[in-house]
């Protein structure tokens, strides 16, 4: 049996006797993703302080680093392990978080850098409990010395884990803000009281293999694989925003399917205040989009989108009427509200009017799509504090062929007084704050899906901007909401706060 072994044969070959030879068994855990003279610091200390050294490592599917992330793949990092003499035995930790390990191993001494001895610097928040973990076992955790070096470091600059421009961009990033400064900002949305308003949509995706063109017809035929639903819209900007508050309130009207409401509550309900609004005779909205897969690069293409929305939106008067008092009797008690207007007819005159004009303070989204092109343009309103948008929906906006998009943001957020962002998929974002606009490139080029991209840059720029931040970090936190949203399938996870600040230590890492 060699140093690289599976948790079961750990527990059935290598527990019983290490602890029948009474010997000391010292746990380190990491992602370990470039090793580095720091790491073999690490580990000689770590073996210095008992018997046998278990080394283990995350696994590629659970490293919250961002896209791209970790740069070798499960199997090479174990073998760089492997190589080291100070090391026993190396395993794989299949989780977010290494308790599967300590509960397998039960080390009598759990061993991290000593940058993880304040437990406040911890980004994902888990040292703390870790440690009650160790010692549940019967073990402790201790702590090593020495220079820190970086493998995010190393990887962001000698191996072009980040391109050029991302580089360049960080570089100047770094000179204004620092990762101590995001926290803050990240705590001060934690005490805010947010409320979403807009369409709930069911994204309903189904997967197919395309065979061919048919053979009569010149349509597609695919090869059915399965279907699955997610909650877009409006419940996805307040699924992102509820990782980082805990007090947020969903206000929407939905049709009265049954089965639509109880799943609303049975998977959201946790997450934040369902207050909904139910329609008689329009139904929940419904995206169902078909798309097929390459296997290799894990990349979806959409081949045909049906929708269930009617022709001339509008909903009964009695029910618009509840919408509107409920916006009325609650908007006042809010810090923050987002306005998600996708153009399906739930945010009409009325309620953009008491919106805009009782709102402390407003992050606007109004979006352009395949069912009211030309009909939802964002200069309808007249005030935003943040706004954010897409190149087409700029180009509507304002239809001139003569002016650059930069001259046409600046026209925008003339009009509605507030600061905002151009999103531009894979060039990035352009940032308008009062007359001075700045580039920050996209922070990933590597997509599943773009669908939530959008969505996810909306909710991190808003509720950054929205508790203080500079429209700098602003731009920085939607930049990394959008580069982390476009490696989800549709909306089936929503931006947890841990992956968000995860991401901007590693990109901050040059």
């Amino acid at each position: 049996m060699g140093k690289i072994i599976t948790k079961e044969e750990y527990r059935e070959k290598i527990k019983d006797r290490i602890r029948q030879e009474h010997k000391t068994v010292v746990l380190c855990h990491g992602v370990f993703d470039l090793i580095h003279p720091g790491h073999i610091i690490h580990f000689e200390q770590a073996k210095h302080m008992g018997d046998i050294l278990v080394v283990s490592i995350t696994s590629e599917k659970y490293v919250r680093k961002g896209p791209g992330r970790p740069y070798f793949n499960d199997e090479m990092r174990m073998k760089f392990l492997e190589a080291i003499q100070f090391i026993d035995y190396v395993m794989l930790s299949e989780g977010n978080t290494v308790d599967d390990i300590v509960e397998l191993v039960e080390p009598d001494i759990y061993v991290k850098g000593e940058e993880y001895k304040n437990p406040k610097d911890d980004i994902t928040g888990k040292i703390s409990e870790e440690q009650k973990l160790v010692e549940k076992h019967g073990g402790q955790i201790r702590f090593t010395g020495g220079q820190v070096f970086s493998s995010t470091h190393l990887i962001n600059t000698a191996l072009s884990g980040l391109p050029e421009d991302v580089r360049s961009y960080m570089e100047n990033f770094k000179q204004k803000y620092s990762m101590k400064d995001i926290k803050e900002y990240a705590e001060k949305i934690s005490k805010l009281k947010i409320l979403v308003i807009g369409d709930i949509i069911i994204d309903r995706y189904t997967y197919c293999n395309v065979q061919g063109i048919m053979s009569k017809d010149m349509g597609y035929s695919a090869r059915l694989k399965g279907t699955e639903e997610y909650f877009g819209g409006a419940a996805a900007i307040a699924r992102h925003i509820s990782s980082f508050n805990e007090n947020v309130t969903l206000l929407s009207m939905i049709g009265n399917e049954e089965d639509i409401r109880l799943r609303l509550f049975d998977k959201l309900a946790e997450q934040m205040n369902l207050k909904l609004v139910y329609s008689e005779k329009v139904p929940t909205i419904i995206k169902h989009r078909y798309l097929s897969r390459n296997e290799k690069r894990e990349e979806y293409k959409k081949i045909f989108a049906i929708t269930n929305i009617p022709e001339k939106p509008g909903y009964e008067k009695d029910a618009f009427e509840k919408f509107i008092d409920r916006i009325n009797e609650n908007i006042s008690n809010y810090d923050v509200v987002f306005l998600c207007d996708f153009g399906h007819g739930l945010v009409e005159n009325t309620v953009m009017e008491i919106v805009q004009n009782k709102a402390k303070f407003l992050v606007l989204n109004c979006q352009t799509n395949s069912s009211n092109k030309g009909m939802n343009i964002i200069t309808k309103y007249h005030r935003a504090d943040a706004f954010t948008l897409d190149q087409q929906e700029l180009a509507i906006a304002y239809p001139s062929y003569s002016d650059d998009e930069e001259t046409k943001l600046k026209k925008l957020r003339k009009h509605l007084k507030g600061n905002g962002w151009l999103t531009r998929g894979p060039l990035g974002a352009l940032q308008i704050e009062q007359e001075k606009i700045e580039i920050c490139p996209a922070f990933t080029l590597s997509v599943k899906d773009t669908v939530g991209a959008g969505d996810a840059f909306f909710a991190l720029s808003g509720i950054f901007t929205a508790a203080g931040a500079p429209t700098g970090i602003g731009t920085f936190m939607g930049n990394i909401g959008g580069a982390l949203g476009a490696n989800i399938v549709g909306n089936r996870e929503h931006i947890e706060k841990v992956n968000a600040l995860k991401f901007a230590s590693t990109l901050l890492n040059v």
